[in-house]
Parts: structure tokens; sequence; C-alpha cells
């Protein structure tokens, strides 16, 4: 049986990459992810997370974009790599996601405990 930390890895290796719109953070609002990828991320404050809730964004989302793009959960690496998530400057790569792949990170978000990033 893999564990979820390997699951993360082999999805993360499936899900391709883009160049998106510099400055750019539409898809950077609050999302949920599990407890194994919040383990990675910088602690934050009560009061951060309420400020960054309040302004519907990401808390880990900086003046220059993402602060934990190499970390950033599934959720996040999904965005524009598949047209039920499409990037809203019409970013995308090359070759879409495959949709057992996408199925599969799905299925993951589903079945792990989700937290508030």
């Amino acid at each position: 049986m893999n564990s979820n930390r390997d699951i993360i890895v082999r999805l993360r290796e499936n899900i391709p990459s883009f160049k998106c719109v510099d400055g750019c953070h539409d898809c950077c609002g609050p999302v949920t992810t599990s407890s194994e990828e919040m383990s990675c991320l910088p602690v934050k404050t009560d009061a951060e997370h309420d400020a960054a809730l309040e302004e519907l964004t990401c808390v880990h989302l900086g003046p220059n974009g993402c602060t934990v793009y190499d970390e950033r959960p599934l959720i996040c690496r999904l965005f524009g790599t598949t047209p039920r998530m499409a990037c809203p400057n019409d970013r995308r790569p090359e070759e879409m996601v495959d949709p057992k792949i996408e199925d599969q990170v799905h299925h993951y978000i589903a079945t792990t405990r989700q937290v508030l990033v």
C-alpha cells in the first residue's frame, strides 16, 4: 500500500506545468488541502489565515505570487491543466493533464482529511 506522501509525489509528477501570466493570482483563492500536504507548508498564524480568508486569497500568496510554489498543493497544481479548471487567462500546458490523473487527484482529495490552507 502506498503512503499519502508517495501518492502525492506520483500525482505531482503527472500534472503538467505551464507558464502563468506574470503577476496573476486569479486561481489563488482559499483552498483546502490534505494534512500531508499542509505539513510541508510554513505555519501561518490565525491572524494571517483570517486576513487571507477575508480577502478571499491564499495565506501563502505574497506580493510576487505564490510563496510556496514548489510545495503548492495538488489542487493548485491542477488549475489550468484541465478544462474543468481552466485558467481565466487562457494559459495551459502543451498537453492537458490525463483525465485519469485528474480523477486520481480528485479521489485523493475526497478520501483524505482536508484542511483550509
